[in-house]
């Protein structure tokens, strides 16, 4: 048997959007289930994300600190943000992400992961990136604005960070996701043999 996720959808007999925000909203479906009854499921409907951990040539990886309103935290996290554009292609949107967060560009791209955040109540699915051969971008650098303008950075060893996960320090979502998979892959077929940047994603599927 192969252990894969397998893409399927049961039957909506109806559905509405109670509340639309500035980048999401919440749909209520009314989903028949195997058994013939009919249940009411409430999500978040959401564009996609991408982040990046960016690893240095001394295996650090570049982090940023913001404040998280939500769970009334600072958090520490990679550089991560909104597919704002809808069929926007996911490297270039890391590759935006990065300069604006981090001033930084690289040079080696790789699908580290992909994942959905919370699917049992929302359908946000992020790609997260493993870009190496860093350098300062050039020009200036983005404007911040509102959470961003308090935001901290900090170049931190991989070995550091995955003890800071597994003592339950950090717990940014593509932050703990995007650290032990890199030392699962690094255990494994190692980094070269992680998919190619402009790999198919069938949760956001874009132009090449």
């Amino acid at each position: 048997m192969t252990i894969k996720d397998t893409a399927e959808e049961w039957e909506i007999r109806a559905t509405e959007t109670p509340f639309t925000g500035n980048k999401t909203s919440v749909r209520t479906d009314e989903v028949v289930m195997p058994d013939g009854s009919v249940v009411r499921r409430d999500y978040q409907v959401h564009p996609g994300s991408v982040a990046v951990l960016a690893l240095d040539r001394e295996d650090r990886v570049l982090l940023i600190k913001q404040y998280r309103h939500p769970v009334r935290h600072k958090l520490w996290e990679i550089p991560a943000g909104l597919l704002d554009v809808p069929g926007e292609n996911p490297l270039h949107a890391a590759q935006r992400e990065l300069y604006e967060e981090a001033h930084v560009k690289a040079d080696d791209w790789r699908v580290l992961t992909d994942v959905y955040t919370t699917p049992g109540g929302c359908d946000e699915a992020v790609r997260i990136f493993l870009a190496r051969d860093l350098s300062a971008a050039e020009g200036e650098r983005f404007a911040a604005e509102h959470e961003e303008t308090d935001m901290e950075h900090a170049r931190v060893p991989v070995e550091e960070l995955v003890r800071g996960v597994l003592a339950g320090g950090l717990h940014n979502n593509c932050l703990v996701v995007g650290v032990l998979s890199l030392m699962a892959a690094r255990s494994g077929d190692g980094l070269d043999a992680l998919r190619p940047a402009d790999a198919p994603w069938p949760a956001r599927p874009f132009a090449s």
